[in-house]
C-alpha cells in the first residue's frame, strides 16, 4: 500500500465532546433528545439508524442540522485536540514514504484549522464528502483520478459507515478502537485490521510483508 486515508473525527481528532455539545445545542430547536457521555458509551454498538430512533433524531432533517453542527465546530475548534500520539504517528508514516490523506464529512476548513492549530504538516490532501454516507463515491473518484488501485490504499477509521463504504469499493479498512463505534458493531463487517493505539497503526503498516 502507498496511500493512507484517515477519517478525521473520532480517529485523528478527539472531537466527540464538542459534537455532543453541538448535538445538545440544537436538540430543543429540532426536538430530539440531548445526550451525555454515558449515552455515547452505551450506544457504541448501535447503528446510526438505531441511535436516531433511540434519541428521536429526525434523519430527514440531517442535511439541515449537520451543516449547523460543523459551523459550531468551527466556532469552537480551539476546544479540540488530536488524540495523543496522532501527530507523531502521521509524521512517522509520512517519513516512511506513505501519502497521508484525510477523508471526512466534516468541513475542509475545519480540518485545516485544526491541523494548523496542532502544527501538522504531514497531510498531503483533504477530501470531503458532503453526504454522511457518501464516502464510497469520493473514494471511487479519487482512485479514478489518481489511477490508484484499491489494494494500494488503506483506510483508517472508527465508524462502521466508513467500513461499509470501503467494502463497496474494495478498499482495505483498519478500525481504531478509541472512536465512536464499538467492536461488536464493527466485527460484523470484517475489518482487515484492528488497532488500539497509534503505535499499533504504525507497527501494522510498517510490518514487513
Amino acid at each position: 500500500m502507498k496511500y493512507l486515508i484517515f477519517d478525521f473525527d473520532g480517529t485523528l481528532a478527539d472531537s466527540t465532546q464538542l459534537f455532543m455539545k453541538a448535538w445538545n445545542t440544537f436538540s430543543d430547536k429540532y426536538q430530539y433528545t440531548p445526550v451525555n457521555s454515558e449515552d455515547l458509551l452505551l450506544s457504541r454498538n448501535l447503528t446510526i439508524q438505531q441511535r436516531a430512533k433511540k434519541y428521536h433524531f429526525p434523519m430527514h432533517k440531517l442535511p439541515v442540522i449537520l451543516p449547523k453542527m460543523y459551523r459550531f465546530f468551527k466556532d469552537h475548534v480551539h476546544e479540540v485536540k488530536l488524540f495523543n500520539g496522532i501527530k507523531e504517528m502521521l509524521d512517522t508514516l509520512a517519513d516512511n514514504g506513505f501519502t497521508i490523506i484525510i477523508l471526512s464529512s466534516n468541513a475542509k476548513e475545519n480540518i485545516e484549522l485544526l491541523l494548523q492549530q496542532e502544527q501538522v504538516t504531514s497531510v498531503s490532501q483533504i477530501l470531503t464528502s458532503s453526504k454522511l454516507f457518501g464516502k464510497d463515491t469520493v473514494l471511487k473518484k479519487y482512485m479514478k483520478k489518481q489511477q490508484v488501485l484499491p489494494e494500494e490504499i488503506l483506510y483508517i477509521g472508527d465508524e462502521v459507515r466508513d467500513l461499509l463504504s470501503c467494502n463497496k469499493v474494495g478498499v482495505p479498512f483498519m478500525w481504531v478502537s478509541w472512536g465512536l463505534d464499538g467492536l461488536d458493531l464493527i466485527q460484523k463487517e470484517n475489518p482487515k485490521y484492528i488497532a488500539h493505539t497509534p503505535i499499533e497503526i504504525i507497527n501494522t503498516i510498517l510490518k514487513p510483508v
